[in-house]
């Protein structure tokens, strides 16, 4: 009888840890200075989403237009904001908590999210709580900006921009109309402006018949594996049109492996390179099965978008800055959470959700007069800009014609020399080719991109 008092004891205890532990509901903090603010979210029961908000110490004061607010959503799908776009690519820090002289700041306040839940800080209690679709991380998004907004930061005054990464293109076009239903509905004030889509993952087919043509080309790839490269984007094109996603996943999972294995390890993030040699990707970790960031997908393995190994913008191993220093900074992260700890599982639930395209959610932006960017890096391979270009010919917008017949202009950067890029606008649609820039644009190319997102935004930061 004591034994089992004692055993009951234990669990009450354990319990009430965790209940206290997990406890955290809507919560923030900010910095001395008051230029960071940070806390959590409860989008829904047992579901906890992270932001991190840094106001800029550059906004111009007494200016004629509005300071705006730029809300970054990363790739993956299980990439994390506050950690990889914060500190490797467009935050006030590096991973060697350095200044970074091309920081985003120059031109807006920014914003990150570790999105979706899982991500990150983010986390759940049970599996039964992740996300499975783009359209269940808009909905817990909205919620999560409807309370930021409503309740601890205003959002209201603010030209408020959507600016994503890779996979993160699909969480924005999802989350911006979301946004634009609740807007509408009375339930969010928030003035958004526009959305930027960085090498991002709309359309999954024309990227992946995309690979073969364009490797060939560039003489990574023989004529036999070019010729099989179609077949395998082929195969992957008839599943997604079944509606067969989650076949599709992991048949492009095994063209990865097979184009590393026939370019002899062409880099995906940047095809003029080994993947060994990138200087973007650390080398730090071993790479499973010849793929850029494995995973377990019901005894298959994926490789989707390898944020584990990417470390630009610094040497400092980002999961031990995040899961040390950065941890015990934002004081509010519950002990037993560790940074990306539940990334694998975010990936996992996302198998049937990977190949969807998101096309029309694009046109629907364009129709409803957003203002959409598409931005590209010139030697992307994964979300290549022949594959942008290709899913751009599908839209139904009745603009398109007129927008594919106006004129590039070329763009420039300061003193240095050479082109940097060009752009293309008509109407509510503008498409930017970087050139020298892969798939982590703001790393390769910052001062053409910080450029561009002044543009976009219409800052009048310097």
């Amino acid at each position: 009888m004591g034994e089992k008092l004692f055993l009951l004891l234990l669990l009450l205890i354990t319990v009430s840890s965790s209940l206290f532990q997990f406890g955290i509901s809507d919560t923030s903090r900010k910095s001395g200075d008051g230029n960071e603010e940070w806390g959590y979210v409860q989008v829904r029961p047992k579901a906890h989403m992270f932001w991190w908000l840094y106001r800029s110490p550059f906004r111009v004061k007494d200016a004629s237009k509005p300071w705006p607010t730029i809300l970054w959503l990363q790739g993956g799908p299980g990439g994390s904001g506050t950690g990889f776009g914060n500190f490797l690519e467009i935050g006030p820090l590096d991973s060697n908590l350095k200044p970074r002289t091309s920081t985003w700041l120059r031109k807006a306040d920014l914003l990150f999210v570790d999105n979706p839940v899982g991500t990150g800080y983010s986390f759940v209690e049970s599996l039964g709580q992740f996300a499975k679709s783009d359209w269940d991380a808009a909905d817990d998004m909205t919620t999560l900006l409807t309370k930021l907004s409503n309740n601890t930061i205003n959002l209201n005054n603010t030209p408020f921009y959507i600016f994503a990464e890779s996979y993160g293109g699909k969480f924005a076009v999802t989350l911006a109309l979301s946004l634009l239903r609740s807007i509408r509905a009375g339930h969010l004030k928030l003035n958004l402006q526009g959305v930027a889509l960085g090498d991002s993952w709309i359309s999954p087919e024309d990227f992946t018949f995309s690979w073969g043509p364009l490797l060939h080309d560039l003489s990574r790839i023989g004529s036999i594996a070019h010729q099989i490269s179609n077949q395998l984007a082929s195969e992957i094109s008839d599943q997604i049109k079944k509606g067969m996603y989650e076949n599709a996943t992991l048949l492009w999972s095994s063209f990865e492996n097979f184009i590393l294995a026939k370019s002899n390890r062409v880099d995906f993030y940047n095809f003029m390179l080994d993947l060994d040699l990138d200087p973007v990707i650390s080398t730090t970790k071993s790479l499973e099965s010849n793929s850029i960031n494995s995973v377990r997908l019901k005894g298959r393995k994926s490789s989707f978008f390898g944020y584990k190994n990417y470390k630009p913008g610094g040497e400092g191993n980002l999961e031990a800055l995040m899961n040390g220093p950065i941890k015990q900074k934002l004081k509010i992260i519950p002990p037993d959470v560790t940074w990306g700890g539940q990334s694998d599982k975010v990936l996992e639930f996302f198998t049937a959700e990977f190949m969807k395209p998101r096309i029309k959610e694009v046109d629907e932006l364009l129709a409803q007069g957003v203002n959409v960017t598409i931005y590209n890096g010139q030697v992307d391979l994964i979300c290549s800009t022949k594959g942008a270009e290709a899913w751009i010919n599908k839209l139904k917008w009745n603009g398109l014609k007129s927008f594919l017949n106006t004129q590039r202009t070329p763009l420039f950067c300061g003193k240095e020399k050479g082109t940097k890029g060009f752009t293309r606008s008509h109407q509510n649609l503008n498409f930017y080719w970087i050139l020298g820039a892969g798939h982590f644009v703001p790393v390769d190319q910052p001062c053409v991109t910080l450029n561009m997102v002044g543009a976009i935004t219409q800052s009048p930061g310097s």
